[in-house]
């Protein structure tokens, strides 16, 4: 695929379907749609799966039956794979991954790991605070106050305050493949963490759905 996955021509497209978004538009645009987002989510995808796991392109199409808002297209285009996320619209990319919106049991399973795993806890708090510092943006909000059954004086409540474990740093649309790839490879500590500490119970999660970058020290070793 090309060095630079995405052209000035994505955000051009996004930025006439955020004007028009309805089907007739979307139609006479559609070889636009098909060249400049199609083509290269889908060999980024290929790129994706090979180094992190299985994933997909997400559809253009949005989801109406539970919402008021009834603008048909998601107004920008985003992928997933083996726990990393990309999204690329008019204001650049988004690259990160993680676990968000969990599981009651994956949820469930975090929480007690961080009550009762020290070490664990200890490992994710420092992860969380290094993407902090690189320029990531953790997913939340948390809880305002502490989940059911915990304590607030709870000596690592902000960790069990958490509801997603998921960071994405900003980045420009024209960011070369090396870059998007630097970009996930930071944050794969914080997806191993959640594939040992918060899918363990939950029959519906992968047994490992990303597989450690050749060389990259898992959040363990870090701790």
């Amino acid at each position: 695929m090309p060095s630079t996955p995405f052209s000035p021509a994505l955000a051009t497209f996004f930025r006439g379907l955020a004007a028009h978004n309805e089907k007739s538009w979307f139609e006479e645009h559609r070889d636009d749609w098909e060249r400049h987002v199609q083509e290269p989510m889908e060999a980024l995808l290929h790129e994706a799966e090979h180094r992190y796991g299985a994933g997909r392109v997400l559809r253009q199409h949005r989801d109406l039956r539970f919402t008021p808002d009834a603008r048909p297209y998601r107004e920008d285009t985003g992928l997933t794979a083996g726990g990393m996320y990309l999204s690329a619209g008019a204001d650049g990319l988004q690259v990160g991954g993680g676990l968000y919106e969990p599981s009651r049991a994956q949820l469930r399973a975090a929480r007690t790991t961080i009550d009762e795993h020290p070490q664990a806890a200890a490992a994710l708090q420092r992860e969380l605070d290094e993407l902090s510092d690189a320029g990531y943006e953790l997913a939340g909000p948390p809880l305002k106050t502490a989940p059911r059954g915990y304590d607030v004086d709870h000596p690592r409540i902000d960790l069990l305050r958490m509801q997603h474990y998921a960071a994405l740093v900003h980045l420009p649309l024209e960011s070369s493949l090396d870059d998007i790839t630097a970009a996930w490879d930071r944050v794969q500590p914080l997806v191993r963490w959640t594939v040992k500490w918060a899918r363990a119970d939950d029959p519906e999660a992968s047994d490992d759905p990303a597989p450690p970058v050749p060389g990259a020290r898992s959040i363990d070793e870090r701790a």
